[in-house]
């Protein structure tokens, strides 16, 4: 857990098991939310992927970054490394239950952004064109 944030929340007050929560939420969407994890669970939500081949369909991403995520997914019990006991060696990825709920999530976000992507952009479009000015005005309405 991390003790710098715990202890900044205990000095606001906030219950002890309050701080666990926010600290254990705030630690998985930082794993979640990072550049490759999404990609990665998306990949293998197809069903089980060589290295090599997660490699090459997770565009961008470098061997060593490849890894440190696979990593961290395994350590958070998101997907497991499987390899074939007999043969030449052969490592493949696959989505747990866990991480297949994850998928699952995630589709459903990517839903949302697909509804709302329309919107979305209107409204970026509509608060570019504000001046700063303007901008201040609105906000204090």
């Amino acid at each position: 857990m991390n003790s710098g944030l715990s202890a900044e929340l205990g000095n606001r007050g906030i219950a002890p098991d309050c701080i666990e929560t926010i600290v254990v939420v705030r630690d998985l969407l930082a794993r979640i939310g990072d550049r490759w994890t999404l990609l990665i669970v998306s990949t293998l939500s197809t069903g089980p992927v060589r290295f090599t081949t997660l490699h090459q369909r997770v565009a961008g991403v470098s061997h060593r970054m490849l890894v440190q995520t696979l990593r961290s997914l395994t350590r958070d019990g998101l997907i497991k490394r499987v390899a074939s006991p007999i043969g030449p060696r052969r490592v493949e990825y696959e989505l747990t239950d866990l991480g297949k709920s994850l998928a699952r999530a995630v589709d459903q976000l990517v839903d949302w952004v697909r509804e709302s992507e329309s919107e979305i952009a209107r409204n970026r479009d509509a608060f570019d064109s504000l001046t700063e000015k303007d901008w201040r005005r609105r906000s204090t309405q």
